[in-house]
């Protein structure tokens, strides 16, 4: 929104929201903002404090957002409670659960000596959500993380990534192998257990909060993209963290700690559906980092590339995957799995 004319226009109606919640004469001061659309201020009047979060249509769309959160709080969980919304303005007056995002905490003083106690944390909460019955822990209506959906976002590899560094886009032959070999690898996860999948749980989206107990003391934010789905795949996405490393003793530790609480289950499919799915992820996740640059001219997120090649050749090694990495072998070898040259990044 950068025509002068549309964010004045913006300006006003935010201003009427806060005029209407009570939330006006509030100081704002805006806070870090993320790969989306959205923007998100930290309002403060009279000793109380809220987030507002922006998020203006057709862009984005605060119903999930709405809908998710509402729901975690009602299963007692630390998502921000909702005081006021316009739905249709794309606005949200939320909960501030304050400054200690994970992330923030790990890179602070003291944060090597927290990192062992802030992923078991995070761990527990996952154990907390997969105990409870897949028709309490998903949200009636709420869309099921299929194999159109995986596919979807696997996509964005072949679609964004490859002609990036091949500087031609793949052919209809080469697409259509990709599909099935993806197709292929998906079906394998599809019939275990389901849950609600958060999608983006890591630790730039959780939230130390001191005063409570528990993993209530986990708060949790950016969960607008929730699908139904496996219970593999948060689990990943926390271990397995596109923006950091994690020492693999570490991951091993908290693998286990996951697994310790579902005695009963199969280890051997649930390792196969993490594979997978931690695959799946990271070929949209460099898709999504190569689209951010030469789409929206944030090229920082290219940084980060490497690491998910790292991550995604980590889980191709998995049998269940043979199919996925033989393509990848073939089409993307090793010299071009590197940061792409972007054009919005010279400018």
């Amino acid at each position: 929104m950068t025509d002068p004319q549309s964010r004045a226009a913006r300006d006003e109606r935010v201003q009427a929201f806060l005029r209407r919640t009570g939330w006006e004469k509030a100081t704002r001061a805006p806070l870090a903002g993320d790969a989306s659309f959205r923007r998100y201020e930290r309002l403060e009047s009279k000793g109380t404090r809220a987030v507002l979060m922006d998020a203006p249509p057709p862009h984005e769309d605060v119903r999930a957002f709405l809908g998710v959160a509402r729901h975690l709080v009602a299963l007692g969980f630390s998502a921000p409670i909702v005081y006021a919304d316009d739905a249709e303005a794309g606005l949200v007056l939320i909960e501030d659960l304050g400054d200690d995002t994970f992330s923030r905490v790990l890179t602070g003083p003291g944060g090597r000596a927290a990192e062992t106690s802030l992923y078991a944390l995070a761990v527990d909460l996952l154990v907390d959500l997969h105990r409870r019955p897949a028709h309490l822990s998903i949200p009636a209506g709420l869309a099921n993380y299929d194999s159109d959906a995986l596919l979807e976002e696997a996509m964005l590899l072949i679609n964004w990534y490859l002609p990036a560094v091949r500087r031609t886009p793949a052919g209809a032959g080469l697409t259509r192998a990709y599909e099935r070999v993806w197709r292929k690898a998906f079906a394998s996860v599809l019939d275990g257990p389901r849950t609600l999948v958060l999608r983006d749980f890591h630790v730039d989206n959780l939230i130390r909060i001191r005063d409570r107990p528990g993993i209530a003391a986990c708060g949790l934010v950016d969960f607008q993209d929730a699908l139904a789905g496996h219970p593999a795949y948060d689990l990943m996405s926390l271990l397995e963290d596109a923006r950091r490393d994690i020492d693999p003793d570490l991951i091993a530790a908290m693998r286990e700690r996951y697994a310790r609480a579902f005695p009963d289950s199969d280890r051997a499919a649930f390792d196969a559906a993490y594979a997978v799915l931690g695959a799946g992820r990271h070929a949209k996740v460099i898709g999504i980092f190569t689209r951010l640059c030469h789409r929206d001219a944030k090229p920082n997120y290219l940084a980060h590339i490497p690491r998910v090649w790292r991550l995604l050749e980590r889980s191709l090694a998995h049998p269940a995957l043979t199919a996925v990495k033989d393509w990848i072998d073939r089409h993307v070898p090793s010299q071009q799995r590197k940061i792409p040259p972007c054009r919005a990044a010279a400018k």
